[in-house]
């Protein structure tokens, strides 16, 4: 009887809040597979794109091998692409001690990307994505400092690929919903 009670109030308490799962990828009927390139060479965040993209239920056509070089990657000619153009990090200095060093940091991470069709057309022009966070940094504790920022470092890379998917699925959407677009859903059953 608790357990029933307590299931009801927490699910109740979670719908009340806005909370809902979070939908499929929507992807365009005309869009068969998608090839994530980057412009920067062993891309952690190409890898966590594709990774999100086939666990979405996309099919994913990777380079020619894990050991190929990055900058001489075969494009297949029947994928669309998503192309990350930039990834940029930065770490800018938002407070300082009584002696002018350093305490606490903003940590920055900016990519750029556009989502092309197959036949070269823009589905998602470029844009810009920039996701920060602040982290305390004594300058006494370097090892420390070292760890959370690579801890950091890392959701901001789970982020900005759950950004990136989400900007897509908003522009297929959005399209979708105005009529201009036919998209795929589930087991790839085209709707409009």
């Amino acid at each position: 009887m608790n357990r029933l009670l307590i299931s009801l109030l927490v699910a109740a308490g979670l719908a009340g809040c806005g909370f809902h799962p979070r939908n499929a990828l929507m992807l365009p009927a005309d869009v068969p597979a998608v090839q994530v390139t980057s412009n920067v060479p062993y891309s952690e965040l190409s890898k966590l794109l594709e990774r999100n993209l086939r666990a979405s239920g996309a099919q994913i056509i990777t380079s020619a091998g894990d050991d190929a070089d990055p900058g001489k990657v075969e494009l297949a000619a029947d994928a669309a692409r998503l192309q990350v153009l930039s990834e940029r990090w930065g770490d800018l200095p938002i407070a300082i001690d009584g002696q002018g060093r350093a305490q606490e940091y903003r940590m920055r991470y900016a990519a750029i990307f556009v989502f092309k069709r197959a036949d070269g057309t823009d589905l998602v022009p470029q844009q810009v994505i920039e996701l920060s966070r602040d982290y305390v940094a004594p300058p006494t504790d370097a090892t420390g400092t070292t760890t959370e920022r690579e801890i950091l470092a890392t959701e901001l890379r789970r982020e900005m690929a759950a950004s990136i998917l989400r900007r897509i699925d908003g522009v297929v959407r959005s399209q979708a919903a105005k009529g201009t677009l036919d998209v795929r859903q589930g087991e790839d059953a085209p709707t409009r």
